[in-house]
């Protein structure tokens, strides 16, 4: 990781800390105001048409995204596809090989750190282990040259956002790992940046401690009403704290939505895979609004032809006895097959269910009168129709 915290400043007001791998720390020293840019319309930050190359490796590639004033963007894909990089030439500290960064009615891409006006916060937290947590949330604010009163107060605004009261005099090795991503917050947000970006913040945590965080974010996000930029391999997570969800994959966004967008309307077979679990087997599309799974004709949305993905997802689907299965009709499909395995995994369970060279996994909510379904079993599957995604299949 090329830094492990940066906390901005105000442009032309104050200096700025940067710290590295090592955890030492050096001042940034006081800048000098700049001239505004050209402003886009209803946007915080546009990054437009960039791209980063590392030699013959492209690690992002054309990439424009807008993140409109106060919301919670998350930049959602699985590891290596680019959007640490991403986060990082936002922040200023990967350099753009082309394309530009806007912030705001200024172009910032050739601008360095310190006067971009950003709090990133990185994984590994990167607290000062010698310093106590209100020196670690005060040590920015005494860069920028504030009186002891005024930074005691703003420290004292910045427990209190990120509830760690009664900790101010304890020190790093002192704290709970969601004690530590607190302090690594509270730094960040201190100094009052015009944005905010996270780099995987949760991904420490335990799953319990990940779901409480993932509120307490978002809650003091909303709050503050602050631009923040959030990277995550968690779909859950992108899903459940972010205005808008920007999937990535191999350094380009594939699709950017609502969090329900990218789950219920997925532009392609990448994102219905990645968001979300999803059943996947490939067919033939005939012209028309029709595949075969199986002994079963399946109708689709529309009509496809050529190689395609098929993708139900198992929550959709509903399972029957063979012989109580519902009257077909043209809203559904139905698909016959044979239970071969049943998984309990606490709030849900999984059956997977042989369509001849298919297996489909079927998710039920769990429910104390138990499953009526064994190992064995035939049974016929149906969901809607417009649950059956189909895209064109790629090489």
């Amino acid at each position: 990781m090329a830094a492990g915290h940066y906390d901005c400043t105000r442009p032309g007001n104050c200096c700025g800390v940067v710290v590295n791998d090592r955890g030492s720390a050096f001042v940034l020293q006081r800048s000098q105001s700049y001239g505004a840019q050209s402003a886009v319309a209803d946007a915080h930050l546009v990054v437009d048409r960039v791209t980063k190359t590392y030699q013959a490796f492209t690690a992002v590639e054309d990439l424009s995204l807008t993140v409109p004033r106060g919301k919670l963007v998350a930049l959602l894909g699985p590891s290596g596809c680019g959007k640490s990089t991403t986060l990082r030439m936002i922040a200023g500290l990967v350099p753009v090989s082309s394309g530009r960064i806007v912030v705001g009615d200024r172009d910032i891409t050739g601008t360095p750190p310190h006067r971009r006006d950003i709090g990133l916060v990185f994984q590994s937290y990167a607290l000062f282990p010698h310093l106590s947590v209100a020196q670690n949330i005060a040590f920015g604010l005494k860069t920028r040259g504030l009186g002891r009163a005024e930074i005691a107060r703003k420290v004292e605004d910045a427990i209190r956002l990120v509830h760690l009261h009664g900790l101010a005099e304890r020190y790093p090795k002192q704290l709970s790992g969601g004690q530590q991503q607190r302090v690594a917050l509270a730094r960040a947000l201190a100094i009052e940046p015009s944005m905010l970006l996270l780099d995987e913040p949760l991904s420490n945590l335990d799953a319990k401690l990940r779901d409480q965080m993932r509120n307490e974010i978002r809650d003091i996000q909303q709050r503050l009403a602050i631009t923040t930029v959030f990277v995550t391999h968690d779909q859950v997570e992108a899903l459940a704290m972010c205005d808008l969800v920007a999937v990535m994959n191999q350094g380009r966004l594939e699709q950017v939505g609502t969090p329900l967008d990218v789950y219920e309307r997925p532009t392609t077979a990448f994102v219905a895979g990645f968001v979300g679990r999803t059943n996947r087997f490939e067919a033939t599309g005939r012209g028309d609004n029709t595949v075969t799974l199986g002994q079963a004709s399946l109708r689709l949305p529309r009509p496809v032809s050529g190689q395609i993905d098929v993708m139900i997802r198992p929550h959709r689907i509903r399972l029957h006895p063979l012989m109580q299965a519902p009257a077909a009709d043209g809203e559904a499909n139905q698909a016959r097959g044979t239970i071969r395995r049943i998984i309990f995994v606490g709030d849900v369970i999984q059956a997977d269910v042989q369509m001849g060279d298919a297996v489909l996994a079927v998710e039920t909510a769990t429910s104390q009168a138990g499953y009526p379904f064994s190992e064995g079993a035939e049974v016929v599957a149906s969901w809607r129709v417009d649950d059956t995604l189909a895209f064109e299949a790629k090489p």
